[in-house]
Parts: structure tokens; C-alpha cells; sequence
């Protein structure tokens, strides 16, 4: 079984206006050959991220193969709350969430209007006419995190679930630097503070890290990230990339930007966060290890400086519940099987396509 798994990768922001949206219609087109290109090489089911679906499920459709969602944040309209990235101040009636759920699809799907029109007309498909945004009702959609993180909303299609967390593979052989591993038995436990591939539109954020662990009075481990972290000082030890499943274990507290991927490792590892969120769903999953009680205040970047950070990690590191509720979600969490919906899945359709060969 050939499976094809279609993802969205990261650009760099163009300097203007202009130039942004020409280099983000060239990577949408360069997008959509890609899905093209590799489904018709021989694909027989094709898993999708929410953001390149409109254009995975049409080339799907097209090509005559099966097709599913892959989804790490909720990507279905509900009533039950707003969607990830969607800001607005107050509290929203449950139609209100609905309506910002669907006009998210509609966005998603017109930023991709030009290059849907062109895969329509390479595939033989007629044009779409006045159809809602968004997949049909039946089309199998999985995301990728824990219903003890974000329970499954009761007014979904039976066809969306919430399957578990999907974790990465760890490198084979791989084995922690001898200085980190010399670091992490010098003291107690250290804080994690890492923004992945985020970067805060901070001038001197290593200055404001080093100087909020030292008001802290902590030890920690920076990850450069792309921000290119590298606050000095004695408490201080600056990594490249480090599996966070290793590591966070470790940690007395992670400091990050709320992203899926290292939320989610920070759950699992039973350690309470310290949340600064910069964009797109980011605010949601800060938002959400707040109200589980496993996290201080989100921070926003805007509000970022060393004493925010520190009395945050203060706060974070003193309060004893945040780590007996962060380590009783892991422990559920850790029972989970997320990827034995999809594996199912994949398997039924084998299964099906060697009965009819």
C-alpha cells in the first residue's frame, strides 16, 4: 500500500505586500503540482494537513483514490468553541463559532482558488459551483491529539475523530551530548526554553531569557531555534535540536512558543508549560494548558520581557498542581494508541483494493 502524506511546509516571508502574495501564489502552485505529480506516480490512499486539503482532496477526486485529513488542531466547525487562529475579544455564542469555523474553510479554500481552477482543468473535473467550504460530511478526517487535551465536540460528522497524539519516531543510536548530560547532573532539574521554528519579534530576546532565569533563579536549557537563542550565564547551556521526548522528561518547566508538536511532547512529559504563543493555532494550545491547569497565563510575545518571564516561571515552578495535573494527563496521554485509527484505516482500504484485484 503506497501512501501519500501531504503537508504544508514552512516559507519565509517576502519583504512587501506584493512580493509575499507572488512568492505565496508560486508555493501554492509549486504545492499543488507536487500533490499532483506524486499521487499520479502510483498512490493508493492520500493522508492530507488541513492546510493544502482543498488541494490533496481535488487531486484525489481526480486521480479516483481514496483520501483522509491528517489534522494536529481542530480543523471541523463547531459550536463548542472557536477555531485555532480565529481572535476575537469576548466570548462567542455556539453559531458564532460555527460561522468562524466556516469562514475559515472559505479563506483556506480562496487562497487556493487560482490553483484549484488550473487542477480542475488539468484532471477533466467540471468547475465547482456554489458548493459550501470545506470537505462533505463523510470524508474521514483524523486529528492527531488527545480527547483529554480537547474533547471530541458532539455536533462533529461521525466521520471526524480524535484519534491521540501522533509521536515521531526517535533516531536510532542517538545519544544526548555528553555536556548536556553533564549539565543536567550538575543541579536540579533545569527549565526548557525553546520557540522552535518560531521567532518573536524580540531585538534582544536572549538578553530577556538570561536575565528572566537569573531573576528566576533557575537553571536552563535554550534551544538556538531559529530565533537563534543564545543567552549567556552560568545556569545557562545552549542546544541545536534535542528529541523532546528525551529531554523534557528532565525539565522542571518548558518555556515554548505553543505549537502542536512540542505542546503536545510537553504533555507527555508531564511538565508543566510556560506558553508563548506567536501565530495560527498557537494561541489555541496555550489557551488550552491554561484552562487544564497545567500551564501558567499564556504570555504573548508583546508582553514578553524578563520580568513577565520570570514571575511566570515563578509561578509555574510554585504551584504544586500544575505538576499533579500535568502528570496525571501524561499518564493518560501515554495510554493512547493515535495512530491505530489511521494504520485501521489505511489497512481497510488494502484490504478492499486486494478484493477487487
Amino acid at each position: 500500500m503506497r501512501v501519500l502524506i501531504v503537508t504544508a511546509g514552512s516559507r519565509t516571508a517576502a519583504p512587501s505586500p506584493e512580493a509575499a502574495r507572488s512568492v505565496f501564489a508560486a508555493f501554492l502552485d509549486e504545492l499543488g503540482e507536487g500533490v499532483l505529480s506524486a499521487a499520479a506516480a502510483g498512490t493508493d490512499v492520500l493522508l492530507t494537513a488541513f492546510g493544502p486539503a482543498p488541494l490533496s482532496r481535488l487531486v484525489a477526486q481526480g486521480l479516483d483514490i481514496p483520501s483522509a485529513g491528517v489534522h494536529l488542531a481542530p480543523g471541523v466547525p463547531t459550536g463548542e468553541f472557536p477555531p485555532p487562529g480565529w481572535t476575537v475579544a469576548g466570548e462567542l455564542t455556539a453559531a458564532d463559532n460555527v460561522a468562524a469555523g466556516r469562514e475559515v474553510l472559505t479563506r483556506t479554500e480562496a487562497l487556493c482558488a487560482d490553483v484549484l481552477r488550473r487542477l480542475r482543468a488539468r484532471l477533466g473535473l467540471p468547475a465547482a459551483e456554489g458548493s459550501a467550504p470545506g470537505p462533505p460530511d463523510d470524508w474521514p478526517i483524523f486529528h492527531g491529539y488527545s480527547p483529554a487535551v480537547v474533547s471530541r465536540p458532539a455536533d462533529w460528522p461521525a466521520a471526524v475523530q480524535v484519534t491521540g497524539y501522533w509521536w515521531p519516531a526517535r533516531v536510532p543510536q542517538w545519544q544526548p551530548p555528553d555536556l548536556l548530560v553533564d549539565f543536567l547532573a550538575a543541579g536540579p532539574p533545569p527549565v526548557f526554553v525553546g520557540f522552535g521554528s518560531m521567532t518573536p519579534a524580540h531585538e534582544r530576546l536572549h538578553d530577556v531569557v538570561a536575565a528572566a532565569v537569573g531573576r528566576a533563579g533557575v537553571r536552563a536549557v535554550v534551544q538556538s531555534g531559529w530565533a537563534g537563542l543564545g543567552p549567556a550565564g552560568d545556569d545557562i547551556l545552549v542546544v541545536d535540536d534535542l528529541p523532546h521526548d528525551w529531554l523534557f522528561p528532565r525539565a522542571a518547566a518548558v518555556v515554548h512558543h505553543a505549537g502542536a508538536g512540542t505542546t503536545a511532547a510537553g504533555l507527555r512529559a508531564g511538565v508543566p508549560a510556560v506558553p508563548v504563543p506567536v501565530l495560527v493555532d498557537q494561541p489555541f494550545w496555550a489557551d488550552r494548558l491554561h484552562r487544564l491547569g497545567v500551564a501558567s497565563r499564556p504570555l504573548p510575545p508583546a508582553e514578553l520581557t524578563a520580568d513577565t518571564l520570570a514571575d511566570a516561571l515563578r509561578s509555574c515552578l510554585a504551584r504544586p498542581a500544575h505538576r499533579e495535573r500535568a502528570t496525571g494527563l501524561a499518564r493518560r496521554i501515554r495510554a493512547e494508541d493515535g495512530s491505530a485509527a489511521v494504520i485501521s484505516f489505511v489497512t481497510r482500504l488494502e484490504a478492499q483494493r486486494e478484493s477487487h484485484s
